[in-house]
């Protein structure tokens, strides 16, 4: 009887298809870029980017759950003047010297059919962490077609107030509203 039943359990666990498992993906460095843009006086919108960014990505697809993990180098800002990357990098807005890195760790990640559609975390800049909710704007995933690895990508976006991080020198005039967009594609490990 016990063979019998042993036998029934192999047979079953052979005929059912294969679950799902949560997947890995690393951040792929050369396509990763954290944007940041503001308005300047009135006269323009300021757009910045970080060009250092690390960090994991766990996307179970079956079971539509997702954990991302994002390390962003803060000293790696780029604005197009070098004269201007170390004003930003100074005591007034990211101080670099005391805060090197920038983090987002999710908590939640909301999924509308097979792609998620809003991420749910903390962020944190200059030693500050506030909640915030990223608006993913795009996603993708499939083989990554030179890598030939399962990959994704995708964009999110979120506005936040640079006086919640101490960062508000020249606020009102400079901008309080920082638009954040970030942009990741990453490699199946």
């Amino acid at each position: 009887m016990k063979k019998q039943l042993a036998t029934l359990v192999l047979a079953i666990a052979a005929a059912s298809p294969a679950l799902a498992a949560p997947e890995t993906f690393t951040l792929d460095g050369t396509h990763s870029f954290p944007r940041f843009s503001y308005s300047h006086f009135g006269y323009s919108i300021q757009m910045s980017r970080f060009d250092q960014t690390t960090g994991t990505i766990v996307l179970d697809k079956a079971a539509k759950t997702a954990k991302v993990d994002l390390v962003i180098d803060t000293k790696s800002v780029s604005t197009g003047s070098e004269t201007f990357n170390e004003h930003i990098q100074g005591e007034d807005f990211l101080d670099t010297a005391k805060y090197p890195t920038a983090t987002f760790k999710s908590t939640k990640v909301v999924f509308e059919g097979d792609k998620p559609a809003s991420i749910e975390g903390n962020l944190t800049l200059k030693g500050v962490t506030k909640p915030v909710t990223l608006k993913v704007t795009g996603f993708l995933a499939m083989p990554h077609p030179m890598m030939k690895k399962d990959a994704i990508g995708g964009t999110a976006t979120v506005t936040v107030k640079r006086t919640d991080f101490n960062m508000g020198k020249y606020a009102p005039y400079v901008g309080d509203d920082v638009t954040i967009d970030i942009a990741v594609e990453a490699i199946k490990q």
